[in-house]
């Protein structure tokens, strides 16, 4: 698939979720990003446009990529629950729902996050 065309239909996912989800500060929006390499995750009130946690997967070593996904997940949930977050709003920022999304998904669910 061409890589210009790959890029347009996820950004046209990702329109069509942002119209649809909104964080507050009871229940935050977790918004995941993917890159090649890592992959990072971060808790945000959008009323106020601020970030209330953040976690990567860049300090974690020698595991599979899966694996670090849900670190990463876990990560997130350990941060919102010191911060007595336990509801989020999942924005998968137009990637599909398979691989290392879903492993942070799944990592943030263990952990006692509801989404």
């Amino acid at each position: 698939m061409n890589t210009k065309l790959k890029t347009e239909k996820r950004n046209r996912r990702k329109k069509r979720i942002k119209a649809k989800i909104f964080g507050v500060a009871e229940r935050p929006r977790l918004s995941v990003f993917r890159s090649n390499k890592y992959i990072s995750a971060q808790l945000i009130d959008d009323e106020k446009g601020v970030s209330l946690a953040f976690a990567s997967s860049k300090n974690i070593k020698s595991k599979s990529v899966l694996d670090k996904a849900g670190e990463v997940g876990a990560e997130i949930a350990k941060q919102a629950k010191t911060k007595k977050i336990t509801k989020v709003v999942f924005d998968r920022e137009g990637y599909l729902y398979t691989g290392r999304i879903a492993a942070l998904a799944q990592g943030a669910r263990k952990a006692g996050l509801e989404f």
